[in-house]
Formats: C-alpha cells, structure tokens, sequence
C-alpha cells in the first residue's frame, strides 16, 4: 500500500515581456530563452506603433523531442480501448471485526495518518523470519483473492473474503483503520490508481482491478499487490498489466547492497516510456516492517534522490503506468485515487529483502 508524497517543485511560471536590449545567444543550460524578432518598420501615422516583439520559447534537447513524438504516436496506438462508464461510488459497508486475540498495529486509535518513519528498517536473522512469514501471508491472500475476480463480483465480496482469510491466519490486516481506512484490502478498478475503498459495485468484463493485500503478523507487515483482469480484457489493457508487471520486475533486477535507489526510477521509467505509457510520480514505494510506512522513499519515475540500499533492508516497489495523463484526482473521501483524464491505470507491487548480490522477493507464495 503506497502513499503520496510530494518529491519535486512546479517549474516556474513561463512570463512574457518586451525588450529593446539585443538578444543573448542561446544557452544549453537554459530552460527558457528570448529571442527578439524584428518586423518591417511601419511608416507614416503608423509609425508611433513600432515595437519589437520578443518571444519566450522552451529549449528541448533532440532526446526529449524524439520521447515526446514517440509517446504521442504510441498513444494514438493504446488509446484504442473501449470507453467505458466513469467509476461511481457504490455503497460502502461497515468495516468488519477483528478478534481480540489478534495483535493490533499501533496507530489503531486515530484517523490521522502517522509520520513516515525517517528510520530504514534494516533486520537481524529474527525479523527476516518474520518478514517472510508475514510477507508469504499476504502473496497467498493476494493470490486466492485473485481468484475471486469476474464479472458480477463486487470489490466488498472480495473485502470480506480478504479480511477473513488475514483473521484466520491470525493477522490484522493493515489497511483496516490505517488514517481512517474503513476497510481490510484496497481494490483499484480501471482508472482507479490506489486506494480504493471496497464497495457495492460490480465487477464488468472487461475491466481491470489492482488488488492491494498488506498484512501485520507478529508484529511484521507485508505488503503486495496485483493487477487482475475481469473476463474478456481487450489488447490495450492486457499490454499496460503486463508492461506494469514488467517494470517492476526490472526494478527489482538491479537491486542489491550498494545499489543506488534512484536507479530504480530510471529503470522503470526505460521500460515504460517504449510503449508510450506514463509514471505516476505521486506514489511512492516505502520501507516496510515493524512500521507500515518509512524510508527509503522509492520514486518510480527518473529522479536524483539520494541513498543506497544496505544488505538486510526491505522496502516495497509498486509502480502504477497509465495509457493517458499521470496527473490524478481524489474523490472527497480522501482515498480513492483516480487519473485525471479517465484512463486506465495499472499497479504491481512486491515487498523485497535486500541482500549481498541481489534482491529477494519475499511476497511470493
């Protein structure tokens, strides 16, 4: 379960204005030049209006253009899938028990969400062994929860499935009370990026759902998710869940003690940017463990952020690619997460162990 977080400043605002200097030379460092452009000088009684217009243009290195040109030509391709009706918010149940027995996280209790721990979360043989165990619960909730999915199904029938598998395997599942969070599972639909809230809508062929399972168990969360397809998926949406699945695969590929976090963004944004999709850049991977949420921070998107990863350490990747705009928009109930324009969005996610020559998956069955 990913969160939001704001990583980078806006550009500053493009300004015009009007100048009788002479002009400058152009300057690869610079992100915007003015170039004066000079017309025939009016005579007569037009003469009191001769001015000289100067214009602002953005400098874009042939790299750039050739990524702009071919992310428009790809999605000229992909944008091809059937339109179908925008999410709507279905009826949203009551958030389900939990035995007294089963160990509790600690930020139960509050509806504000708690601070992002600045501590890398970094165990001894103990919590390795404990990472797994929780880690191996949530791929096999998140696999039978898998099987769930089709058409008429709704995203609370698979809720209350979830909750009961975490319960019966004496876990809690995280996401329930989590900054308020009514229930046990996220279950994102279509153009849905994260967070959704479980509902009384029904699943329709064709549709695509991130199901998104993190579960504490003896005081280790795991955390993992996946992109399903509902029935008869068309070709544009089967390409963006397995282009998604693909990236965080090669995210992990490069992973190991003393790789560079920021290597993972750039990865990751490799692969996507040849079938022409974006990276939402506003949800990032986290550390895991004891603590929900913490550093490292892991963008997804290219990125200069600082840091290594240290043998012992685990941390979830989760990128979410998009056919259309990046951009995002969040239903008043202050988690669902939807993109801007309406088109579909897909998300991967696995909980890693860093090691001394690689990166050991740990949310696998």
């Amino acid at each position: 379960m990913g969160f939001a977080a704001s990583m980078s400043s806006p550009p500053p605002p493009l300004q015009l204005s009007s100048s009788s200097s002479s002009s400058s030379s152009w300057s690869k460092s610079a992100l915007f030049s003015v170039t004066p452009v000079s017309f025939s000088p009016p005579t007569g009684k037009n003469a009191q209006y001769r001015k000289r217009l100067v214009v602002l243009s953005k400098r874009v290195s042939p790299l750039e253009e050739g990524m702009r040109i071919r992310r428009e030509r790809e999605l000229q391709k992909t944008v091809k899938f059937r339109k179908r009706p925008p999410l709507r918010r279905g009826r949203v149940s009551p958030r389900l028990p939990v035995p007294d027995d089963i160990p509790k996280p600690p930020y139960l209790g509050s509806n504000e969400l708690p601070d992002i721990s600045s501590e890398h979360q970094i165990h001894d043989s103990e919590g390795i062994v404990k990472m797994r165990a929780a880690c191996e619960l949530a791929a096999r909730v998140l696999d039978n929860a898998g099987k769930l999915v089709r058409p008429s199904v709704t995203t609370n029938e698979i809720d209350k499935a979830v909750h009961q598998m975490i319960i019966d395997a004496g876990a809690y599942p995280s996401p329930l009370g989590y900054g308020g969070f009514p229930k046990s599972v996220c279950t994102s639909v279509n153009e849905c990026m994260c967070h959704g809230i479980p509902d009384s809508r029904q699943l329709q062929d064709g549709d695509i759902i991130n199901i998104d399972v993190t579960v504490y168990l003896n005081g280790y969360h795991g955390d993992t998710s996946k992109t399903f397809l509902c029935g008869n998926v068309n070709d544009a949406l089967m390409r963006l869940v397995k282009v998604t699945e693909e990236c965080l695969e090669r995210g992990i590929a490069l992973c190991k003690d003393g790789a560079s976090f920021k290597k993972i963004g750039k990865r990751i944004s490799e692969h996507a940017e040849k079938y022409g999709y974006g990276v939402v850049e506003r949800f990032v991977g986290h550390g895991v463990g004891t603590v929900f949420h913490s550093e490292p921070l892991i963008l997804h998107n290219r990125n200069d952020r600082p840091g290594i990863m240290v043998e012992g350490e685990t941390f979830t990747i989760e990128p979410i690619l998009t056919i259309g705009s990046t951009e995002c928009i969040t239903w008043p109930d202050n988690w669902t997460t939807l993109t801007a324009d309406g088109s579909p969005a897909a998300q991967f996610e696995h909980t890693i162990l860093i090691t001394r020559t690689g990166a050991e998956i740990l949310t696998k069955c």
